[in-house]
């Protein structure tokens, strides 16, 4: 279970602070239940997402994860001057896997498949070829929920195929929260929605009632 309480945010720019992003946000997120983030352009969705995954801190609130959480797939920093190997080698070593570390490269290795760009810098990568590795990154790690914005529109068709994959054989064991511009895609992975409108945020139990609130709030 993930509790956001309160949660607040806004950045400052070159000209100070800027406007709220979020603004006052309460929600419980159960385990066992795979949920989309729905609104349009800038409503704050991938902001929210990077505050429930910890690569990002709330301005005021505070958000408790009670189960493991993964980082965003398809977003997240490495180091530009290690190859794709090195920086799985040390996020293995972050997350206390120094004795199964082969293992594990294997599988990052293969379902990234970048070839021979895994022992290539990662700033010679293509924003795709990054989101690759962090999706397998991801998915070699043991999580309660997964976090993902926009993965299943990374890389070509068949990698689109193996993510679409891995997120269904995961359903049994754990679960979602996706950000997508695609709504098949929500539909395809998700049971629930929240929905970011001005700041504001709503729960709804069924992903069809998030994306039919989200229509309505559209200009006629």
């Amino acid at each position: 279970m993930i509790v956001i309480d309160d949660v607040h945010k806004r950045y400052r720019t070159e000209h100070g602070v800027g406007k709220w992003v979020l603004k006052g946000i309460s929600l419980t997120i159960p385990t066992k239940v795979s949920v989309g983030l729905i609104g349009a352009n800038g409503a704050g969705k991938s902001t929210l997402l990077r505050i429930i995954g910890g690569v990002d801190q709330p301005t005021k609130g505070r958000v408790k994860r009670l189960c493991r959480v993964s980082w965003p797939m398809g977003r997240g920093g490495f180091e530009g001057t290690l190859t794709g190997r090195q920086n799985a080698k040390f996020v293995c070593r972050v997350h206390g896997h120094e004795n199964d570390i082969p293992e594990r490269f294997a599988y990052i290795q293969d379902f990234a498949g970048l070839g021979s760009a895994f022992d290539e810098p990662v700033s010679t990568y293509s924003s795709g070829m990054r989101a690759r590795l962090q999706f397998a990154l991801s998915l070699a790690f043991d999580f309660d929920i997964y976090i993902s914005d926009e993965v299943t529109g990374a890389g070509d068709a068949a990698f689109r195929k193996k993510a679409a994959d891995a997120f269904k054989n995961m359903a049994d064991h754990a679960s979602l929260i996706m950000v997508s511009h695609g709504e098949g895609t929500l539909k395809q992975f998700c049971q629930s929605g929240i929905w970011i409108h001005e700041g504001q945020a709503q729960w709804f139990d069924k992903i069809d009632d998030a994306l039919k609130a989200y229509k309505e709030s559209l200009p006629k």
